[in-house]
């Protein structure tokens, strides 16, 4: 592999890297705490319902606008610089969160919704990448260095956040992450694959992506298995995003877990999750990403189950640990069991489509939370709901026919 193809894999784990400061201090573990108790109140569960709505909605956006995007991208080959506008987009917003005041929900709600937008839209861009920058039978291990970088810096953000959430400085807090997205997604827009030159216009390019998003649509669920792994993964990614966007309201509201605690945590869950995401690395290539997806959700299914009956903190401490080995192994081998159906040259739009089942996903389960959450007036059944997404998925994915190991896949091809 030449040092310039090394650098691309490098600059695309760093972008993860960057991202993960948001990830770690804005969607997980201090924001989403700060917003409910400091900014909307969480008297009935009525912060879990705004943050919930704000989640969702912005999913529901992404969702529906990443496919055409994708297709956009691909036609008039603005991959990059769309990376790029989603990225800007989530760091000035994130920014302005340093103006935030208690009582200002709905001014939170909007930036949430724009954060949350540029965050997760910009990734449909940046997974499209992948299949361009390294060969198929080492495109599951790249994903979960991808991953594993990304655990590093929701280690290295939230460490720099711990001293300024220590003497209340949550404006500073948000300053910071915005500064860290910035400074290390800058390799990704100086040495990935630069935008192509086609000569198309954003409006053509509109009208074909549209088009052509109809037919890709018809095309991938026209595929018998490539749909059963969609809808399996609609399902039990649900369940990832709300334990992820609500696990520290979870240990916050109902255990009484302060806020030095939660980044501890957290910390030990991004520690495990970073030993989990090596660890599968070669596994993932070598056994097949279908494997390591259908033995992540055992895991999840039982640590989630688990959670409902949990009340001392030390129980949970050590649940967390166990469900960061697969947080991000059942990512990255999602991601790279989605690669094995992507026809060369449709990367965007096959990943606009993969952002559009995603994000769909972190949608129902957040607004089901929430509701649970203020009609029982506890938080215990809505953890207990979430369960039934990773039991659902898995029964889901044993099913599909696929995600076979890429090394005797590619040696196979070459004999």
């Amino acid at each position: 592999m030449s040092w310039f193809n090394r650098r691309q894999l490098v600059s695309w784990c760093l972008f993860d890297f960057a991202n993960s400061s948001y990830s770690a201090v804005i969607a997980a573990v201090i924001f989403p705490v700060f917003y409910v108790s400091s900014i909307a109140g969480n008297a009935a569960g009525r912060g879990d319902l705004w943050w919930g709505r704000a989640i969702s909605l912005s999913m529901a956006f992404v969702a529906l606008t990443s496919p055409f995007f994708g297709g956009v991208a691909d036609y008039s080959g603005r991959r990059k610089r769309l990376l790029f506008f989603y990225t800007a987009v989530c760091v000035i917003s994130v920014s302005l969160f340093s103006f935030l005041r208690k009582g200002m929900v709905l001014e939170g709600f909007f930036l949430i919704l724009l954060a949350n937008i540029g965050m997760e839209g910009g990734l449909v861009f940046y997974n499209s990448f992948l299949p361009g920058i390294t060969q198929r039978e080492f495109q599951g291990r790249v994903s979960a260095w991808g991953y594993g970088v990304g655990y590093a810096g929701s280690i290295l953000s939230l460490l720099f956040a711990l001293p300024l959430i220590k003497s209340g400085r949550f404006a500073e807090t948000w300053i910071m992450v915005s500064f860290f997205f910035a400074v290390f997604s800058l390799p990704a827009f100086l040495f990935l694959p630069e935008d192509e030159k086609t000569g198309v216009t954003v409006f053509i390019a509109a009208t074909k992506g549209w088009n052509y998003y109809l037919a890709v649509m018809r095309e991938i669920f026209g595929d018998r298995e490539m749909r059963k792994f969609m809808l399996s993964f609609l399902v039990y990614e649900d369940g990832v995003n709300t334990v992820i966007v609500f696990s520290s309201i979870f240990a916050a509201t109902t255990l009484g877990f302060g806020t030095q605690e939660l980044i501890a945590l957290y910390l030990i869950v991004q520690i495990t999750a970073l030993a989990g995401a090596f660890a599968m690395a070669k596994p993932m290539d070598v056994w097949g990403p279908k494997k390591i997806v259908v033995l992540s959700l055992i895991l999840w299914a039982a640590v989630s189950a688990s959670a409902y009956v949990i009340s001392d903190k030390m129980h949970f401490f050590l649940m967390a640990s166990v469900a960061g080995l697969g947080l991000g192994t059942v990512q990255a081998a999602s991601r790279a069991f989605f690669t094995q159906f992507i026809p060369q040259g449709k990367e965007s739009e096959y990943f606009g489509i993969y952002a559009l089942v995603g994000k769909s996903s972190a949608v129902i389960g957040p607004l089901v939370f929430g509701y649970i959450s203020s009609t029982f007036g506890s938080q215990r059944p809505a953890i207990l709901a979430v369960s039934l997404f990773f039991i659902a998925g898995l029964g889901m994915v044993i099913r599909v026919r696929g995600g076979v190991p890429n090394t005797g896949r590619e040696t196979a091809k070459r004999d």
